[in-house]
């Protein structure tokens, strides 16, 4: 019995959703315990390229069974359209395959409506959030006054429940924000209809999680986001509202550490963000939207254009001290061919001062976004390579350079990398074994 907790160790867009496929062909269980349809995940398999925010990664695995967890947010417009578009290419969706938390809870209009406004209304200090609701979900949530998945049993009630919160949120609309309010009625009627579709796929989380490792079988922990968006540990209030890291797959799908067999860390050969705050290694010239063309780095869930920098290794032991990274998964190693030198940050420094060897882990995160500010990035230089990877399946056979530069992110991160991307495609993956 083991459960297997896939994490970004960055700001999210690692390349969970493929690791997550890869992973999925030996769960039994594939489970997604945070954050909401602002995470959006790429699968690419089978000539369909799959572009989910909800349903786990694993879905394309019939052998395996699907459950968004409690730690989920839920648009049901967002889930039911994912449903739809993956029957219409043949994927099981049903009630048996795809299981949905009763303690998830639920997003409504007024939460998208209400998020928005409030990120206009901070004007040049916006956050750059998706506008998708989380934050004034989550913060429902907190307050313990949103309606839940398991209400809909009752979809009759479940409307009254969604009419009386929006008729709430309408309040803070007109009288904050000055803005038009939504209809509760219209509310209510279409959320009483997802309700009697997705009344089927409740069940009790925690137990499914339980059982299922219980008798031996391997739960697959799917998270959201990436570890620097953490609410609690990332560059806060440039954060999500949720529990990025390995502690949130426990807290979010209902289950002890003693479980835990792995957790694996994803991460980009270099880095990304979307939307505003800290990012040090950030490339504003060529070489930065070399990479965004190379690498197509646009957001799945807006259509953003991602900042683009060199690898920063002070997070990536920051994330593997936060989580406890057993091993990482290095995407999109082929996004850097055809680069002559690479750089990757080995160090922060400040007036001067370095962080030195002994404190090497330490990331001034904690101290808020002004004081991140103040470091600057020490770089070292490493050789690129101009060869294509794409076709390459073991790793003795990646050019020199390629080795060396994964060779030194083991070396600085104290994790080994067991799989290596070098395509978008399910079988464009190196995966180690022990003889590699």
């Amino acid at each position: 019995m083991s459960a297997i907790i896939v994490v970004g160790a960055q700001w999210g867009d690692e390349g969970k959703g493929r690791v997550v496929d890869g992973l999925a062909r030996e769960a039994q269980l594939v489970a997604r315990f945070n954050g909401g349809d602002n995470a959006g995940h790429t699968v690419v398999a089978e000539g369909h390229t799959l572009k989910l925010h909800l349903v786990p990664s694993g879905i394309l695995y019939q052998t395996a069974t699907c459950l968004i967890g409690a730690g989920v947010v839920v648009n049901p417009e967002q889930l039911t359209a994912e449903m739809d578009e993956l029957a219409a290419i043949g994927v099981d969706v049903g009630p048996a395959h795809l299981k949905l938390s009763a303690a998830a809870h639920i997003i409504l209009p007024t939460h998208r409506a209400l998020d928005g406004a409030r990120e206009e209304a901070r004007g040049q200090t916006a956050l750059g959030t998706t506008k998708r609701g989380i934050g004034p979900v989550y913060a429902d949530k907190a307050a313990r006054v949103n309606p839940r998945a398991g209400d809909m049993i009752n979809p009759e009630q479940f409307a009254e429940q969604v009419a009386d919160r929006v008729r709430a949120h309408n309040r803070r609309l007109k009288e904050q924000y000055g803005l038009e309010t939504l209809s509760p009625q219209q509310a209510a009627a279409r959320y009483c209809e997802y309700a009697r579709r997705l009344a089927p796929h409740l069940v009790d989380g925690s137990a499914l999680v339980g059982e299922t490792l219980a008798a031996g079988r391997t739960v697959l922990c799917e998270g959201a986001q990436g570890m620097l968006l953490d609410l609690d540990h990332g560059t806060y209030p440039y954060v999500t509202s949720s529990s990025v890291t390995s502690g949130g797959a426990l807290t979010g799908l209902g289950f002890g550490p003693q479980h835990v067999s792995r957790v694996v860390g994803v991460v980009k050969a270099y880095t990304t963000r979307v939307g505003t705050g800290p990012f040090l290694t950030e490339l504003l010239d060529e070489t930065g939207e070399q990479i965004r063309e190379a690498g197509n780095e646009y957001g799945t869930t807006t259509g953003r254009p991602r900042r683009c920098g060199w690898l920063d290794l002070v997070i990536l032991r920051y994330a593997a001290r936060i989580n406890g990274l057993d091993e990482l998964a290095l995407t999109k190693l082929d996004v850097l061919s055809g680069l002559e030198r690479l750089k990757v940050a080995v160090a922060y420094e400040r007036d001067g001062e370095r962080v030195q060897p002994s404190v090497a882990k330490y990331f001034p995160a904690e101290f808020g976004v002004e004081a991140l500010a103040e470091w600057k990035p020490v770089y070292e230089e490493l050789p690129g390579w101009a060869e294509d990877i794409t076709g390459v399946r073991a790793r003795a056979d990646l050019p020199a350079a390629a080795q060396e530069y994964v060779a030194r992110i083991e070396e600085l991160v104290d994790a080994p990398v067991t799989f290596i991307g070098v395509g978008p495609e399910r079988e464009q993956a190196i995966r180690m074994t022990n003889d590699q």
